[in-house]
């Protein structure tokens, strides 16, 4: 049977290691702000390991323990903390001071004022437990909807540890297997305590790969992000145009593309330099987006160019989108004054048609078409594709889906 000093030494060795991972992946990924918690966690639980080990040198006193316990429970909330911050809820210091008090006071009276084991040992337990309980809902049912394999995992290894707490709890209260003891561990304590070092483990373990979903997942979202203006970009838009042309094609429903092209781009970068025309950009986005419909995506597809898809939407609403752009940008234009630049579109409009089928290419060379149509007509304007006559051979005309070529 391994002795108590032995244990303790494993637990600080254990949790010490978990602390420098956690502190390499904060180091890392600073904007993850969940491994600060976890990070804290860990390292909080070797020094309650540690401070238990005084115990020996200190002829069983029972300080380090109440010590180490207290600390024990911060750590434990610490990993609570960290739950509650990936998943974006407001972490609870008030609520982590409260049951760390509570544990503390509660070890420190039934330790000194009124020495009873069984009464300490519940306090500890359930300090240690109720934060974890109260974690345990995220984990297996994400707020966000989106579950992920280190989620469960934790939650799983979780229930385990409340379950092993509990088995403990019940053990000391009924003199089972010989008690619970916090100065001399029996066989089956020291067989639990060798569980719950191995769980710390696990539930880490689940941590660790709830990061790598969400690093994963933030680094797919800024590959199909532009950089400048933080819209969709190129392999966005053409996913989703894809996305849009296959559900066309399966419900006949059809959805509309607008390509835009921001007019004299080129001389305001020559005449003004390239901050400046970054800035246009980046403010043609934010005007842009204050247009648009819940659902709609706006992705530049590079330089001055843009593209704005309408899902389940007809030409005619299309037209009204690329109306309410142009309002404004020429609304904008009229205020700009000294320094300011103002800023003009040219739109094309084109709507899915059915000879169109599953290929967005099609799509866009049909918006690219009403684009140039609109450029011809003096700029500064929208005009709507006309399907007839075809541009892309293999087209035919469909008469209740043509759409209506104008300008404004």
């Amino acid at each position: 049977m391994l002795n108590v000093p032995t244990l303790w030494t494993v637990m600080v060795i254990n949790f010490l290691a978990l602390g420098l991972i956690w502190a390499y992946v904060q180091r890392t990924y600073p904007s993850f702000e969940a491994a600060r918690y976890w990070t804290g966690s860990a390292f909080m639980c070797a020094t309650s390991a540690a401070a238990a080990t005084l115990r020996v040198a200190m002829d069983d006193s029972l300080l380090p323990l109440v010590a180490g316990g207290t600390i024990m429970v911060l750590a434990t909330c610490l990993a609570a903390m960290g739950i509650q911050c990936f998943y974006e809820k407001q972490v609870n210091w008030q609520r982590t001071a409260l049951i760390t008090m509570n544990a503390f006071f509660g070890l420190l009276v039934f330790s000194y004022v009124y020495d009873s084991a069984p009464a300490r040992l519940t306090f500890f337990i359930a300090a240690q437990a109720m934060p974890l309980v109260l974690s345990l809902k995220m984990l297996l049912s994400p707020p966000d909807g989106r579950k992920n394999a280190g989620a469960q995992l934790a939650g799983i290894v979780v229930i385990l540890i409340v379950t092993i707490y509990s088995l403990r709890l019940m053990a000391g209260l009924s003199g089972a297997a010989g008690g619970f003891s916090f100065k001399h561990y029996n066989q089956l304590q020291s067989l639990l305590t060798l569980v719950l070092v191995f769980l710390s483990m696990a539930v880490n373990f689940g941590f660790l790969l709830m990061a790598i979903d969400r690093l994963r997942s933030e680094v797919a979202e800024l590959a199909l992000m532009d950089d400048l203006t933080g819209v969709a970009n190129r392999r966005h838009l053409l996913q989703r145009l894809a996305e849009e042309c296959a559900r066309s094609e399966r419900s006949g429903d059809p959805f509309t593309l607008l390509v835009i092209d921001l007019d004299g781009f080129k001389g305001i970068n020559d005449t003004h330099g390239h901050a400046a025309g970054d800035a246009c950009l980046q403010h043609f986005t934010l005007m842009a987006q204050t247009r648009l419909r819940p659902g709609d995506l706006l992705a530049r597809t590079g330089g001055d160019e843009f593209c704005i898809v309408l899902p389940s939407s007809t030409v005619r609403e299309g037209t009204m989108i690329a109306r309410r752009v142009l309002d404004v940008c020429r609304s904008d234009a009229a205020q700009c004054a000294g320094g300011e630049i103002p800023i003009s579109v040219s739109i094309g409009v084109a709507q899915w048609l059915p000879s169109m089928g599953a290929h967005p290419d099609r799509l866009i060379v049909a918006a690219d078409h009403a684009l140039y149509e609109a450029k011809r007509d003096g700029r500064n304007r929208f005009a709507a594709y006309d399907p007839s006559p075809p541009l892309v051979p293999g087209f035919e005309r469909d008469p209740a889906a043509a759409a209506v070529r104008g300008h404004a």
